[in-house]
């Protein structure tokens, strides 16, 4: 085959190869790369960033490879001439192939290192707006979240102001979950018997999906919640409606809650147990199964 007619092949494939790419992702909300977040804008950053550097070593491998597998082919008796049998060792390739790793290495582990203490999901976000306490309760297939100040809860919906940090305190009454809203930050485990942390803030309004990012069994597919983002106004009155509700939830009512169901729809509250949440951690911890309660934050310190 011709050479030209070759070379234009490859061309057209990767043409081909990247118009596909495209038209798949073409109207697709790819909601990390989309950030509405603090978190989720410096995450977006970073995972460009260690792309852009990875690509710096494989782009140029695979151009090597195919490269040199074209030069060195069979038909090509040209290649044959400059074959040095006895050549070995360069400094200077060895000192390309190998420095050049090193190097990106060196740089991504000091970006990995600041970035794994600014992104640390305990730590608290600055800002001088007063945060909400939000506390998740990953239940079989469905999410609960509390709100402790404003004594109210809610099932699949998670509501909360624009610019507003929202301390998320996370702990699980079913198999470990995964706690996720992909536009606004990573990803924290939902473990029984103990709480874990995570902080975030949209900076805009919207809503936004959130799921499990761990496997928790056959109604994991359905194990989704809507966070929604308002203004100041639209939060109060949505706290003001469901402080009023007829339908509570207390110990009875959370028992019948938690039983395993699938596709639950969004659901409110208005939370008649105060401390609901820290009984359902120390269900798993004491041998009362819940009927002696702690302070999670003490539990926590005694814990650690």
């Amino acid at each position: 085959m011709n050479k030209k007619i070759q070379v234009l092949l490859l061309l057209v494939a990767i043409a081909g190869l990247v118009g596909i790419i495209t038209v798949v992702l073409q109207g697709h909300n790819i909601a990390v790369l989309n950030p509405q977040g603090t978190i989720a804008n410096k995450e977006r950053d970073l995972i460009i960033f260690t792309t852009v550097l990875g690509l710096a070593v494989v782009i140029p491998v695979f151009i090597m490879l195919f490269g040199i597998a074209w030069k060195y082919r069979e038909s090509n008796t040209k290649a044959n001439t400059k074959y040095s049998p006895d050549w070995d060792g360069s400094r200077l390739y060895e000192t390309i192939w190998w420095g050049v790793p090193c190097v990106i290495m060196l740089v991504l582990g000091v970006v990995i290192w600041q970035s794994s203490h600014e992104l640390d999901p305990y730590k608290k976000l600055e800002s001088n707006v007063k945060p909400i306490r939000v506390q998740v309760v990953a239940l079989q297939w469905k999410w609960l979240f509390i709100y402790p100040e404003q004594k109210i809860a809610s099932v699949n919906l998670v509501q909360f102001p624009e610019d507003t940090p929202v301390n998320f305190e996370i702990t699980a009454d079913a198999p470990m979950n995964s706690f996720w809203i992909p536009s606004l930050g990573g990803q924290v485990y939902a473990m029984t018997g103990m709480t874990t942390k995570l902080h975030l803030q949209a900076d805009n309004i919207g809503s936004y999906n959130g799921s499990s990012a761990n496997i928790s069994g056959e109604g994991f597919a359905g194990m989704r919640f809507i966070a929604k983002a308002t203004s100041q106004a639209d939060f109060d009155t949505w706290v003001r409606s469901n402080q009023n509700s007829s339908t509570g939830l207390g110990m009875t009512e959370y028992s019948k809650l938690a039983t395993p169901s699938k596709d639950v729809p969004a659901a409110t509250y208005s939370l008649k147990q105060a401390d609901l949440y820290d009984k359902i951690v120390m269900k798993y911890m004491t041998p009362e199964g819940g009927n002696e309660t702690m302070d999670h934050e003490q539990m926590n310190m005694e814990m650690h």
